[in-house]
């Protein structure tokens, strides 16, 4: 008992020492009016996600607060009517609210000094008005800050600054300043803009034109390490970027840091260009087999386009400067063939849903004319993927009975073993490459439905197939022929009994064969009754 008692004093002082506010419907209101920013957390119990952010996000809590910003949280297994009124579909879901009415998505990482980071932006005017008494103090509000330097009667660019920082605020904190001694002290000739940062020469200068596309290309490249790292973090950032990645798969941190030093002229070299970043082999390997590499020898080296996510692995494992840049270079020079990974092509391919590989999917999709092709890429750990097995086979084995095999294809790969030509986010991912336009395949967000699918395909398929009318229409048919074998005379029954058993067998078979259709479009999968933890994670 004396222990029992101690660990649940324990557990309440923990509680009571939270500096995240839990929030109830009769408290919500009142919470959100009195707080001018606030960041709030709508979970569940059971999500793992909202379980390893539950951690960042109270670190994240205790910082802010010494900022004046509040983070909260709701639970909506207790609050369900309050997480709908806000519009809660997955967990988590974070918002940021400036008062009752000015709501906007939580847009950073899920990680401490990413949350204090973002908020601090948020907390902040787009544009610091900087003093030589402020300046040096601002350059550290953040891990990376833009000051611009012009002239107080340069109204242009007064303008231009300010729309910039309004579009860019989620990401990057600005200020500016017209003291004209503090733009020739820090090298820049107004009008300028300097980037500062905490990492390798520690600011960087933009003497270009001074214009938001200007500034923002040179903010990209300026704000990102020549050698970075690649993590949970800032995965999604180094996708978005639009331009290569190159990884440096190593076990250690002694190493990797030796690696990034190694490879540095080389990054150098190719900056804004091509990204290099590190990878925690450990933790992180089995992203090694995406790129087409050995996931259990390192170090290793691999290229990936971004946009195109074509992947270009190192033969071998000694990273030496002069390897990897003639490596990289013949990729520049477009002398090197992407790594295609695909499984074998099937010996038989004839079933209801076509098996795609990768070595098969422009021939079988994209070049497949006249046919409107569905193409599920699924995963086979997927739980959504199996579940939805059953009506996809269903949906395949319609549009072949009714004799639309030539018009619509419905077909499926594995987008763990095959490398396909589309950025997957989860699974299952559902896409109709119309046959008028395959190269805008249009994806599929509906329930996972055999009577909702095949709608999606009739609206959104070039050949506009209605197979649910055809499958209603042959409905119909097989109860009026069952009425007029109802009506033979019971002597011409008796005078051929087999041809009137044989029959009555085939229209038997035709009714049973309808009515387990009928039942499969009353089939729903909600994936409202399984976990939305869909938010991915490297």
């Amino acid at each position: 008992m004396r222990f029992s008692y101690r660990a649940a004093a324990a557990l309440l002082a923990t509680a009571l020492a939270s500096d995240v506010h839990d929030l109830k419907t009769d408290t919500f209101k009142d919470f959100v009016s009195t707080n001018s920013l606030a960041l709030i957390e709508f979970f569940a119990p059971w999500c793992g996600h909202c379980k390893a952010l539950a951690p960042e996000y109270e670190e994240a809590a205790t910082q802010l607060k010494e900022k004046n910003v509040a983070l909260a949280k709701v639970d909506c297994t207790v609050e369900a009517d309050l997480c709908r009124e806000y519009g809660v579909e997955g967990y988590p879901t974070v918002k940021v609210f400036r008062g009752p009415d000015n709501i906007k998505p939580y847009q950073g990482a899920r990680k401490a000094p990413a949350i204090v980071s973002y908020m601090t932006k948020q907390q902040l005017p787009a544009v610091s008005i900087l003093t030589k008494d402020t300046l040096e103090e601002f350059k550290t509000t953040d891990k990376v800050v833009l000051v611009a330097y012009f002239a107080l009667d340069d109204k242009t660019s007064n303008q231009t600054y300010s729309a910039l920082a309004e579009s860019l605020r989620d990401e990057y904190i600005f200020g500016a300043t017209s003291d004209p001694e503090l733009a020739s002290a820090e090298g820049a000739k107004q009008p300028a803009v300097v980037l500062y940062k905490d990492f390798d020469e520690g600011k960087d200068v933009h003497l270009g034109e001074f214009t938001e596309e200007a500034i923002a290309s040179f903010a990209k490249v300026a704000s990102t390490p020549l050698v970075g790292e690649v993590g949970p973090e800032t995965y999604q950032g180094y996708m978005a970027a639009g331009i290569p990645l190159a990884y440096i798969f190593s076990e250690t941190a002694e190493e990797r840091a030796e690696l990034a030093k190694t490879l540095k002229p080389v990054a150098e070299k190719y900056k804004g260009k091509i990204n290099f970043a590190t990878i925690d082999a450990k933790a992180f390997g089995a992203h090694a087999g995406n790129l087409n590499l050995p996931t259990d020898k390192w170090p290793s080296f691999a290229l990936q386009d971004t946009v195109t996510d074509q992947k270009y692995p190192f033969d071998g494992h000694k990273l030496t400067e002069k390897k990897i840049g003639a490596f990289v270079k013949e990729y520049v020079d477009g002398k090197l063939k992407p790594s295609v990974k695909s499984e074998p092509v099937p010996d038989k391919n004839d079933g209801p849903v076509t098996v795609l590989v990768a070595t098969t999917f422009k021939e079988l999709v994209v070049e497949s004319s006249g046919k409107d092709v569905l193409v599920e890429f699924y995963a086979p750990w997927c739980g959504h993927c199996k579940a939805l097995a059953p009506t996809y086979d269903q949906l395949g084995e319609l549009y072949q009975s009714h004799g639309f095999g030539d018009k619509v294809v419905i077909a499926k790969v594995d987008a763990t073993t095959n490398d396909v030509p589309e950025k997957i986010q989860g699974f299952p991912t559902i896409k109709l490459y119309p046959a008028a336009a395959k190269n805008q395949p249009v994806d599929y967000s509906g329930s996972r439905t055999l009577e909702d699918l095949a709608n999606f395909i009739k609206d959104n398929g070039s050949n506009k197939v209605d197979v649910l009318s055809a499958q209603s229409k042959s409905s119909k048919d097989t109860e009026d022929d069952d009425t007029v074998m109802s009506d033979i005379p019971e002597s011409m029954a008796r005078a051929a009994p087999a041809a009137t058993e044989s029959a009555s067998g085939a229209a038997a078979a035709v009714k049973d064969a309808i009515k387990g259709a009928a039942e499969v479009v009353g089939t729903f999968i909600d994936d409202s009754d399984i976990p939305q933890d869909h938010h991915d994670e490297l």
